[in-house]
């Protein structure tokens, strides 16, 4: 199967082979969160982004990818995010990790809490932490460097086809905030060929995303 980042709950995984790393993505949940593992092609070392929901089938996820799990790193702090990561931390012994303003909000003690600028390694990769916040305090996206130089950005419920996330339901919540730290440093920092891997959905780019920034604004949402 080619990839095209479109999955379902209850379906496949699909996979797709970077330089250095392979992505998987999985939809699982009543609200068909999107997880992701990768896996570090040198070494096998793998990560899983936000244990959504269903650690069985997360469990078989990691399988699949390899031996093992060595960390999970969990966008945001929403519960649809966060339901498997108490037992799939425990079954695994990954080390966790998460945004520092949402680190204290999560349903399982955060091995280390991330700022804007930080980077987490395994194996041979390392991922660039971008703090995006708005949709919460301590939202990140996180960002794979192929050695071509082509980026794959995992944003969470951050930025989405045809928008960014929502900002309406809690007083916590920021449009303005998010409509700035998406478009300064997802935006402003890499090149329009960089592949977004969204919390729900399907994938797109920041090219594609681009020419609609104002009208977000505009719109504010």
């Amino acid at each position: 199967m080619s990839y095209d980042g479109k999955v379902t709950p209850g379906g496949p995984a699909q996979v797709r082979e970077l330089d250095g790393l392979t992505l998987r993505k999985l939809a699982v949940s009543d609200m068909s969160n999107n997880a992701y593992l990768l896996t570090c092609a040198a070494t096998g070392a793998q990560l899983l982004v936000d244990a959504a929901d269903d650690a069985v089938r997360l469990e078989q996820l990691v399988s699949e990818g390899g031996d093992g799990l060595d960390a999970i790193a969990t966008t945001h702090r929403h519960f649809d995010h966060t339901r498997a990561l108490a037992e799939l931390a425990r079954a695994t012994g990954a080390r966790t990790y998460a945004g520092r303003a949402d680190a204290d909000d999560l349903p399982h003690p955060t091995d280390q809490p991330l700022d804007h600028g930080d980077r987490i390694s395994f194996g041979d990769v390392t991922l660039e932490v971008v703090e995006v916040r708005g949709h919460t305090p301590g939202g990140i996206a996180l960002a794979y460097r192929e050695p071509s130089g082509t980026v794959h950005l995992l944003t969470g419920d951050s930025l989405f086809p045809g928008g960014v996330g929502a900002t309406n339901h809690y007083d916590y919540q920021s449009f303005p905030q998010l409509i700035d730290d998406v478009e300064e440093r997802l935006f402003g920092a890499y090149d329009d060929d960089t592949w977004v891997y969204p919390g729900h959905g399907d994938d797109t780019t920041l090219g594609a995303e681009r020419p609609h920034l104002g009208e977000w604004r505009e719109r504010g949402w």
